[in-house]
């Protein structure tokens, strides 16, 4: 029988125990960590010879004291030295809560972006914090947001529905980019099924016009349900890993089939799936079993 000592022990046991993993979750993993996730994959339909490294970078959600714009620069610098081919941007470069010291400006964060080097250039999509940040934009319907026009002053391409072809060493490769999915929202009482997107997957593949492999960059995972075996990789960001994962599942994805996209390398139908645990936070700053990361993948 356990004694009153005993149990006021067990409990502050307990006590301390939670109290450490919450100061973890707030205050290590989210600021303190920084790891680097490799994943190597022949996709069907590879060009035989054909080698390409892509680094990629997704949800920032730039703010202080989480993601300041010196964290950013020093990620990208990371980045850097990783020797990619190309590096893409993932989407939700702004924040996406309000438990923040200060509001990273768009021209801030663009700048620490525009240090990102690679020989076939830095590529980028948006995200949906980056349309519902933009009152504006959300009041227009459409027509770009203060991040496209920020990332363009810097000279990094967004692509909004547009498939681009590249060459590595004498073999081409289409790279597409969607717009965000959940882009527009219907006003104040809303939810995930009635948000309007403006990603157009059929218009953006009839841009590929030869038999060279296609990699998809699209925001929000969930669009991989629908994607054509032609795409021989999608790359997304969006749900953080769910920002808290235990024992390989997440209890919370943002996504309508839950767990099914919410990290990692995912193979369906011979169709593959790459989703970024991404950088930063929204909603609360907290992570656990998912540490920021940048996503480093070896085709070929």
């Amino acid at each position: 029988m356990i004694t009153r000592r005993g149990f006021m022990q067990v409990l502050g046991g307990g006590f301390a125990s939670a109290m450490a993993l919450g100061g973890y979750a707030f205050a290590v993993e989210p600021l303190a960590r920084l790891k680097v996730t490799r994943y190597e994959l022949t996709p069907p339909g590879w060009t035989p010879g054909l080698k390409l490294r892509v680094v990629a970078l997704a949800d920032l959600h730039a703010c202080e004291p989480w993601m300041s714009a010196n964290r950013i620069a020093s990620i990208c610098a990371r980045a850097n030295d990783l020797g990619g081919d190309i590096t893409v941007l993932l989407g939700d470069y702004t924040s996406g809560m309000n438990l923040v010291t200060r509001y990273v400006h768009s021209s801030e964060w663009s700048k620490a972006l525009a240090t990102l080097r690679a020989p076939l250039g830095v590529h980028a999509i948006m995200g949906n914090h980056d349309w519902w940040e933009d009152r504006t934009a959300q009041q227009n319907g459409g027509g770009g947001t203060f991040g496209h026009r920020a990332l363009a002053e810097v000279g990094i391409p967004v692509h909004a529905n547009r498939a681009i072809r590249l060459e590595k060493d004498g073999f081409g490769f289409w790279l597409a980019g969607l717009e965000d999915q959940l882009a527009l929202l219907p006003g104040k009482k809303w939810n995930r099924g009635s948000m309007q997107g403006l990603d157009d997957l059929d218009g953006t593949l009839t841009q590929v016009s030869d038999e060279a492999p296609v990699i998809l960059l699209a925001h929000e995972p969930d669009i991989f349900a629908k994607v054509p075996q032609r795409v021989s990789l999608t790359l997304c960001g969006h749900t953080h890993g769910g920002q808290v994962r235990l024992i390989g599942r997440s209890p919370v994805v943002p996504s309508r089939f839950g767990d099914r996209y919410a990290y990692g390398h995912i193979v369906e139908d011979d169709r593959n799936l790459i989703v970024s645990g991404g950088l930063g936070c929204s909603i609360a700053p907290i992570r656990f079993g998912v540490p920021p990361e940048i996503v480093v993948i070896d085709l070929g």
